[in-house]
């Protein structure tokens, strides 16, 4: 399908006349290829891709087709293989990095950045070293930079297409969010606001374990009703554990909460809920992986969302059936039988 067309609008960064705001959005993946294309119409964009043949195909024929095939680009989207320039003219710098290769790519650029310039995190993992999130990084990597994250039910493909999408941007400060919302805003992509960071950035990782465990039982031949039992009852493991990390619990009931874990345990373009079917259908994690374009973030997340979860207390069974499998503890069928058998008190408590 063809993009709308290019308009063009001006935004002020320092609220002292109008000025134009450069962007430049470092990963040239689905996700990072959509937002750049969505950037482009309001404000000039440089998407800076790792592969130089992904860059040529961008500025050449309009397409990325590794990632996004059969998608028409918007013309005004430009791409580089050059990290440094990608980011030395950038008013607002936009990662789109998996989160085990976000520090690095952070830490390259770190020179070129110029001071007080926000960074929007896109990536919905942890880093396993540190168990941070990607702002955190941020936060650490540069400090005194406004930092933000842009989360939600997103999939890429359906926002290509122009298909009606929501998400939110959630900044400490309400007023750069008022400030840098119209360049995400673009057609039927809505953009909302949000002041609880840690809430937002947390269901986008938390949400892609449970789509795994969906995907499990998809994969089992499970019906509609397991569906929802286990997404009902992986909200209620997500906003446990959110709320205990710093989370405000009605994050985990919005777009970045129940909106994305929807999005991401139903739909047949989710990545986790991919890998949780190949599970279910028998096959090793390991094939899986290799077999896979494009980053599944809950497979490397399952392990540190266990471990804060066991630092503070916080029961999760379907987050630590799902890592038994992703570790060759237990299997898919084995894990399911277990969901099964666990006994059932008050929908309020854990289990």
């Amino acid at each position: 399908m063809s993009p709308a067309p290019y308009t063009e609008r001006r935004y002020s960064p320092g609220g002292g006349g109008l000025a134009e705001l450069r962007v430049g959005v470092l990963g040239g993946g689905s996700w990072g290829t959509t937002v750049a294309a969505l950037v482009s119409r309001n404000a000039p964009v440089t998407l800076w891709a790792r592969r130089p043949d992904t860059v040529a195909e961008i500025n050449d024929a309009r397409t990325n087709s590794t990632y996004l095939p059969g998608i028409r680009l918007p013309p005004k989207l430009v791409a580089s293989a050059d990290l440094a320039d990608s980011v030395a003219a950038s008013d607002v710098l936009v990662m789109a990095i998996p989160s085990q290769n976000f520090r690095t790519v952070l830490e390259t650029v770190r020179d070129h950045v110029r001071a007080w310039v926000p960074v929007i995190s896109l990536t919905k993992g942890l880093e396993a070293a540190t168990r941070k999130r990607m702002t955190e990084v941020v936060e650490e990597v540069l400090p005194g930079h406004p930092v933000g994250v842009l989360t939600g039910p997103n999939l890429a493909r359906e926002i290509m297409e122009g298909r009606a999408a929501a998400s939110v941007l959630a900044m400490k400060d309400g007023g750069n969010t008022d400030l840098l919302r119209p360049l995400f805003n673009s057609g039927l992509f809505r953009v909302y606001s949000n002041e609880d960071v840690i809430g937002c950035e947390l269901g986008g990782v938390l949400k892609n374990i449970i789509a795994i465990a969906v995907g499990m039982g998809d994969g089992l031949g499970a019906g509609d009703n397991t569906r929802a039992g286990l997404i009902t009852r992986g909200l209620a493991e997500i906003t446990r554990l959110g709320v205990a990390l710093g989370g405000r619990p009605p994050t985990f009931a919005g777009l970045a909460g129940m909106g994305d874990l929807i999005a991401t345990c139903v739909s047949p373009q989710s990545r986790n809920r991919h890998v949780g079917l190949e599970l279910g259908k028998g096959r090793h994690i390991d094939e899986i992986i290799r077999d896979m374009v494009m980053v599944a973030e809950g497979v490397k997340s399952a392990p540190v969302v266990m471990e804060l979860a066991r630092e503070h207390g916080i029961r999760m069974p379907i987050a630590e059936d799902v890592y038994k499998v992703l570790t060759g503890e237990s299997t898919a069928q084995r894990a399911f039988r277990g969901l099964l058998r666990v006994s059932a008190g008050a929908e309020s408590e854990p289990g």
